[in-house]
């Protein structure tokens, strides 16, 4: 029988096969750029489409730290819901494939499946971010404090249902755990 981090890591493995060989629909923008050293660190999920990696966490956090090739290390922690003392995570390595797009990124958390990490919208002070997936299966709306202003999220929510994503599908993450 699979232990718990086993099992996160295996539906990670399975969400990330499919999720590298999804079908496009259609150009996603994404931001000009980013400055990683402003991005180090660590972000909390507000929210998210669901995914079977993520499914049954609750305090989701994503930290970023720049390795010394240049990659960056991803590290994401998620208490379960059903046992908050209880914290799964993951790690892995995000990269940028080509340099003339930079905000592109692909992750990986099990060589040799990887994920796409696009930008596609950034708070010109780092405070919050909206990753996409071409697909538009997968997005996250992250910020540097446990929560974000109503006003913010509707912002990122109009932008997200304009690119396609089917914004009815996301869930608040809560960030209330100790």
């Amino acid at each position: 029988m699979p232990t718990t981090p086993n099992l996160f890591l295996l539906g990670a493995l399975c969400a990330v096969t499919f999720w590298g060989c999804s079908s496009s629909k259609g150009d996603l923008p994404v931001v000009k750029s980013v400055d990683l050293q402003k991005y180090s660190g660590t972000w909390y999920e507000i929210m998210r489409m669901p995914s079977s990696f993520e499914s049954g966490l609750t305090c989701v956090t994503a930290n970023y730290s720049i390795k010394e090739n240049g990659d960056i290390k991803v590290v994401n922690s998620g208490h379960k819901i059903t046992g908050p003392e209880t914290i799964k995570t993951a790690t892995g390595t995000a990269w940028i494939p080509e340099a003339s797009e930079p905000t592109k990124l692909k992750v990986r958390f099990f060589w040799p499946f990887s994920g796409n990490y696009w930008i596609i919208a950034l708070d010109p002070d780092y405070r919050f971010v909206m990753i996409g997936e071409p697909s538009r299966d997968y997005l996250w709306i992250l910020s540097r404090e446990k929560s974000l202003p109503e006003a913010a999220i509707n912002t990122l929510l109009a932008q997200a249902k304009s690119q396609g994503f089917d914004t009815a599908k996301l869930e608040r993450v809560a960030q209330d755990c100790k």
